[in-house]
């Protein structure tokens, strides 16, 4: 065995061993401390997304907020990650996965779990945005939801509050970046317009 690969198998024989360290009885980290934004990172308009009394909150021109903290070195592929989520009147907003931090735009790598109650996006809360979509808020505005996405393998499932509102195979021969693959979280800042909140935002990561 050459020194390359003892190197890279220690490397993720840490990584592994962090995660074990921070996970509770369950499997379950959490990916946010509750005061700063420690361990994520916001793209073009940083001031869109703060902390509020112990909640993410996303209000402010387009940004994305992506995780690039140590949690398995900031990669996931096949995981469960969850989070209380709070919608005021009106915004728009999302939970990214498999993707990775871009400065300006839209990212372009990854799917969106959709989180919109009432904006005029005709794709509400729990869509697997433009792949599988939910034309139905699931719940209200102003009142605490559980969005919880599992990635196992093909298959890619969205629940609310425990009731799976999407389960999608991806099928084989995809392109482009709307894909399964690995990558990182982000939550989506939409519009000046649009006030979410998150708390609780915990990740299980599931065997490859």
């Amino acid at each position: 065995m050459n020194n390359f690969i003892l190197s890279s198998a220690f490397f993720f024989a840490c990584l592994s061993f962090s995660f074990a360290e921070d996970a509770d009885d369950e499997g379950w980290v959490s990916l946010f401390d509750g005061k700063t934004l420690e361990g994520w990172k916001a793209s073009e308009n940083k001031s869109s997304f703060s902390v509020v009394d112990g909640k993410i909150m996303a209000y402010g021109p387009r940004s994305h907020l992506f995780y690039v903290g140590k949690i398995n070195g900031g990669k996931f592929e096949n995981f469960e990650w969850k989070a209380d989520v709070m919608t005021t009147r009106g915004s728009n907003s999302g939970m990214y996965f498999h993707t990775e931090y871009q400065e300006k735009g839209w990212p372009r790598k990854g799917y969106e779990a959709q989180v919109n109650n009432t904006h005029r996006d005709p794709r509400k809360t729990a869509s697997l945005y433009g792949v599988k979509d939910n034309h139905k808020a699931p719940v209200k505005d102003d009142e605490w939801f559980t969005q919880h996405v599992i990635v196992n393998g093909k298959q890619i499932t969205i629940k609310v509050n425990g009731k799976t509102v999407v389960d999608f195979t991806e099928p084989e021969g995809v392109t482009g970046g709307r894909k399964l693959s690995t990558g990182t979280f982000a939550f989506q800042g939409h519009d000046p317009k649009s006030k979410v909140f998150y708390r609780n935002i915990l990740v299980k990561v599931l065997p490859e």
